[in-house]
């Protein structure tokens, strides 16, 4: 049972017999409810923070947990339907809609109930994570002299340096920003970059995050079509002419959904092409460290090989970590670093210095290349695992490319079948899997579904989630 579920069944367990105990009264010890539900004291912590939360229980450290008092009755609803008027006032002299569908996120995002599997998954599962790394990292951090003092704005220099040394070429240092994720450091640039009402290039199919961030700062995305060897440099040259766009946004490694990596003759075009147009490529280096095992050399980052500053690059910790360890770097060079700068400032000050502590800590220890090096074999044998069961139960799904790196497949759907349709039967089947309509910014050449590997518990559980997925497809093409 995962973690989260048996959370939950414990609170509702405990929320029915609340009225056993009268205001104030003492609830079992943890200890007691260890033994009594059989589950571990971490799932007991949690489960009376969840009450506690609701107002339903007060905890005592030391004392144990208490019935809390009868809530007084809440106030009634107020009517917000002013609200409707106010947010749309202005919406016609906008150049792009303001409201902000967060839907394409959420999808990565939100967990399944209990009992589904977890194909829609954005992060490693909890087994893959470094818990125990990061946790002494996090306890050696905290004493450090001066960990909970106000970092620099740009971050601590000691990680400012390794960020730059692990992208290579002319950054440096100076040229870097600690931020809090990869999707905070490319909201901020999207937002340097570009005005409201602004086209901005961005790859197809491409990351639904992207979009949003896009959507939401006024920009209007246009679509550049992606093959196997990454972005297709003629197209992207005529989208710079028929549009004026002055941003690209691609993810040269591993490309999310796709998995391709940019061909070593599309690299230079690249940036020769965005170089001639006047424009910043935004380069989303997010899955480098999730590499497989048996994966070549990989390419450098477009970053490396740009002396000009026509590369800003947003690189983060968190795929490789964890959804709560929120690092990331922005490097770039030239004029434009201190406006990504003024925008972070005001947007979120800093990165708290005990998290930069605790990241300099994880990556200069020992555990860190070991878990490196065991995520890379885990995430082949899942890959493999998944490619072989959509090969034996699911014949019909077109799997063109199988990517040395990243967490996820991209199979495509037969002609003519609902995505919608399927993605439904399958979360009745008890597996979560991921549409591919949200990752187009426009119509989409085809129906795809995003099939991620690293969510899911082990390779056994990937074949009874392929199954499941069987399942569906005969209810919806049977």
């Amino acid at each position: 049972m995962h973690e989260r579920s048996s959370v939950g069944e414990l609170a509702e367990q405990l929320r029915r017999e609340l009225d056993r105990y009268s205001p104030g009264g003492k609830l079992p010890s943890s200890r007691a409810l260890v033994e009594r539900f059989r589950v571990s004291p971490v799932t007991v912590s949690r489960a009376l923070a969840q009450l506690a939360a609701e107002g339903l229980v007060v905890t005592r450290p030391g004392a144990g947990a208490f019935r809390a008092q009868p809530r007084v009755s809440a106030a009634p609803a107020g009517d917000t339907s002013w609200q409707e008027v106010a947010l749309s006032a202005d919406g016609a002299a906008d150049l792009v809609p303001r409201s902000v569908d967060a839907s394409g996120v959420l999808v990565s995002l939100a967990a399944p109930p209990p009992g589904v599997i977890e194909f829609n998954g954005g992060y490693l599962h909890p087994s893959l994570q470094p818990e125990r790394a990061m946790a002494a990292a996090l306890s050696r951090a905290g004493r450090r002299p001066g960990a909970w003092g106000r970092p620099p704005m740009e971050g601590l220099p000691e990680l400012r340096e390794w960020f730059a040394r692990s992208i290579g070429g002319p950054v440096t240092a100076a040229g870097v920003l600690v931020t809090s994720g990869g999707q905070s450091a490319l909201t901020t640039a999207l937002r340097a970059l570009a005005p409201p009402g602004a086209p901005v290039l961005v790859e197809s199919p491409t990351y639904p995050g992207m979009l949003a961030i896009a959507r939401a700062a006024g920009l209007r995305p246009v679509p550049v079509p992606v093959d196997a060897d990454g972005v297709r440099p003629a197209l992207l040259a005529d989208a710079f002419r028929a549009t004026g766009a002055r941003v690209f946004v691609c993810q040269p490694l591993f490309q999310n959904p796709t998995g391709a990596v940019l061909a070593p003759g599309r690299r230079g075009e690249v940036l020769r092409i965005a170089r001639e147009a006047g424009a910043f490529v935004v380069e989303d280096d997010f899955v480098r460290r999730l590499v497989h095992e048996d994966a070549g050399p990989l390419p450098r980052p477009l970053a490396a090989d740009d002396p000009d500053g026509v590369v800003v690059h947003v690189c983060s910790l968190t795929k490789a970590t964890s959804p709560s360890f929120r690092v990331s770097a922005l490097a770039a060079h030239g004029p434009v670093l201190e406006r990504l700068r003024a925008i972070q400032i005001v947007d979120t000050f800093f990165v708290p210095r005990p998290l930069q502590e605790a990241t300099l800590e994880l990556v200069g220890s020992p555990a860190w290349p070991r878990h490196l090096r065991a995520v890379s074999a885990a995430l082949r044998a899942r890959r493999d695992a998944m490619t072989a069961a959509l090969r034996l139960h699911l014949p019909e799904l077109a799997l063109p490319h199988v990517p040395s790196g990243g967490y996820h497949l991209w199979p495509r759907l037969p002609d003519g079948t609902s995505e919608s349709a399927l993605t439904a039967a399958a979360l009745r089947a008890g597996v979560a899997v991921t549409p591919g309509r949200p990752y187009f910014s426009a119509e989409p050449p085809a129906g795809h579904l995003r099939l991620s590997f690293a969510a899911v518990a082990g390779a056994g559980e990937i074949t009874e989630g392929v199954r499941r997925l069987r399942t569906a497809w005969d209810e919806v093409l049977g």
